[in-house]
């Protein structure tokens, strides 16, 4: 599986992670901190149907490994956007085509172009083709147990609850990037809670098969940020400082732009 850039590159949406509701003690044995995280979790609310998708998770090396590893990222604009907005333009203009009518319907309800939710979608996971395949409630529960960041993760894994319990998703169905996160927009699932939209009407959140629901869950965070419909997106303009929401590099917030406008044929 190729490198996925919002956990390789920088923290996706990281920024707008949950203030987590439990608080296991990190490291030591994991099978007591897992316990522990249960019983908090089933103290707040969490269903003994969905506690019991943690039932025989093991720790997994490799997440710690990638997530210690993880560094000041220093390409530079055109390093980063060159390749990435190239190798993607030809489907995102198709792309744009065949869901014209449903990016129109997005626009007129969040005020987001088209153009922006498509870039963001491409960038994230090749509009939909490599969403990952890490079983994601592994991956937050050896990262809430790790000490580096164990604060931040319990509450995301309590998040992945907490969507099992909303009737999103199954544990089956979380699958992702190594650091947890979910589906065609690559949501953390503290996200995934907040701005998941079901813009399709079948009653799920679906952000792992739906486009509907993926491009117009893009659209609801971003207006949630401060999103002025018709403002532009171009560096400089207070639509492109809401795309910190997303990303907090300058350098991906300006890949998106520019993928954006190549979509837009400027």
């Amino acid at each position: 599986m190729k490198a996925h850039l919002g956990t390789c590159l920088f923290a996706i949406a990281g920024i707008l992670a949950a203030t987590p509701a439990v608080a296991a003690s990190c490291g030591g044995d994991f099978e007591t901190f897992l316990s522990t995280f249960r019983r908090e979790a089933a103290q707040q609310g969490i269903s003994p149907r969905a506690l019991a998708a943690l039932d025989g998770v093991t720790p997994n090396p490799q997440v710690v490994a990638l997530d210690h590893r993880q560094g000041a990222f220093n390409q530079s604009f055109e390093q980063f956007s060159g390749h990435r907005i190239a190798e993607r333009l030809a489907r995102g203009q198709r792309m744009m085509l065949v869901h014209a009518s449903l990016l129109q319907r997005i626009e007129d309800r969040f005020g987001v172009p088209g153009s922006i939710l498509v870039a963001i979608w491409g960038l994230e996971t090749d509009f939909g083709a490599d969403v990952g395949k890490q079983p994601a409630l592994r991956a937050l529960a050896t990262l809430a147990h790790d000490c580096r960041r164990s604060q931040m993760f319990q509450g995301e894994l309590l998040a992945a609850l907490q969507i099992i319990d909303r009737g999103d998703l199954s544990a089956a169905d979380m699958r992702g990037a190594w650091a947890g996160e979910l589906g065609q927009a690559q949501f953390l699932p503290s996200n995934y809670l907040k701005y998941a939209v079901d813009f399709d009407g079948n009653g799920r959140r679906d952000l792992i098969r739906s486009v509907p629901d993926t491009l117009a869950s893009i659209a609801n965070l971003l207006k949630s940020f401060g999103w002025q419909p018709g403002g532009g997106y171009r560096e400089g303009s207070a639509n492109f400082s809401v795309l910190s929401a997303w990303n907090k590099s300058t350098v991906y917030q300006k890949t998106i732009a520019a993928f954006a406008e190549r979509l837009d044929g400027r």
